[in-house]
């Protein structure tokens, strides 16, 4: 009860700062300090997000601190990574110079105790970290990122494609068509690699990513067609129109529309046009839904109100 206490009273004084840190002064700075001696997790976290919010970058060199304290020390006293999790972020949104923290933060790994096991509460510290290593520019981080890429954890390997992505690096390419060579058990993990593949390389990306329109797992087609729409590849207009045409699935068959309308191409929304003007009505329903993308662009959305008149059952 006393450590419970303990905590309530730092959480208690870090609250009472809060409307002093814009701009920060010199006693609400000094409250975040103590606070981050406090050796709670819970409150640690609380000034790392304050920290973020606020710019406050005099907090930088003691959260870096207590990062290297907490990893140390490990599961005892920073349960679930609340505290190393949120110190890394604020410290990589700040642009904190040093690879060596953010190189152990990928590396650290966190079990701990579950009902029946064990489980690795570290996966998102490893993708912020991963994220980190990126902004520093740290040479070797494609090596780092390859590994992160083959994560037993669903969340680290989706951290390993973003970072690929945010570092605009044409080294990434190949880890990623290798990743999608091989597959992943996750569809999320194969999106991000879609997304970052098509952010990297577009073009020389489209058939890759086109192949798995045909896959035979309903969430990864949805996906690939959704990211080839965001990418805005005029190509893919035609392989997902043919896979939405083979599509029963009604919900299946909305995602792949939108994916036609992110097209953004005159000839995908002509075709969602025809469809809303002749289309069945369940078509023509998605059609609309599809293009309410564009309720904001006069002269699209006219036309779109245009074709939807000519039938009474349609309602927009």
């Amino acid at each position: 009860m006393a450590k419970s206490r303990k905590l309530e009273a730092v959480q208690a004084e870090i609250k009472a700062v809060r409307d002093r840190l814009d701009p920060p002064t010199e006693d609400a700075i000094a409250v975040l300090h103590q606070a981050l001696t406090s050796k709670q997790p819970v409150a640690i976290a609380q000034v790392a997000r304050l920290a973020l919010n606020h710019r406050l970058s005099q907090l930088l060199p003691e959260l870096a601190t207590q990062f290297e304290r907490l990893m140390a020390k490990g599961t005892t006293t920073d349960p679930n990574c609340i505290a190393k999790s949120a110190i890394a972020n604020t410290l990589y949104q700040l642009e904190y110079p040093e690879a060596e923290l953010f190189l152990a933060g990928i590396r650290y790994a966190q079990m701990e105790p579950v009902w029946g096991g064990e489980t690795d509460t570290a996966p998102g510290l490893r993708a912020v970290c991963a994220l980190g290593l990126v902004r520093v520019h740290y040479r070797e981080v494609m090596t780092e990122l390859a590994d992160l890429l083959a994560d037993a954890e669903i969340e680290a390997r989706i951290g390993a494609a973003r970072a690929i992505a945010y570092s605009e690096n044409p080294q990434g390419v190949p880890l990623l068509r290798l990743k999608l060579h091989l597959g992943d058990s996750e569809p999320q993990v194969l999106s991000e690699c879609f997304i970052a593949l098509l952010q990297l390389a577009p073009q020389p990306s489209f058939p890759l990513v086109a192949q798995f329109l045909d896959s035979s797992e309903p969430a990864v087609c949805e996906l690939a067609a959704l990211a080839l729409g965001e990418a805005r590849i005029a190509e893919a207009f035609e392989p997902i129109k043919q896979i939405w045409r083979r599509t029963r699935e009604r919900e299946l068959r909305q995602s792949f529309l939108l994916a036609i309308a992110t097209l953004r191409t005159d000839e995908a929304i002509e075709f969602l046009v025809r469809l809303v003007e002749k289309g069945n009505l369940a078509d023509a329903e998605d059609a609309i839904a599809a293009l309410q993308i564009y309720r904001h662009t006069e002269e699209i959305w006219q036309t779109v109100q245009t074709a939807a008149q000519l039938r009474p059952e349609l309602k927009l």
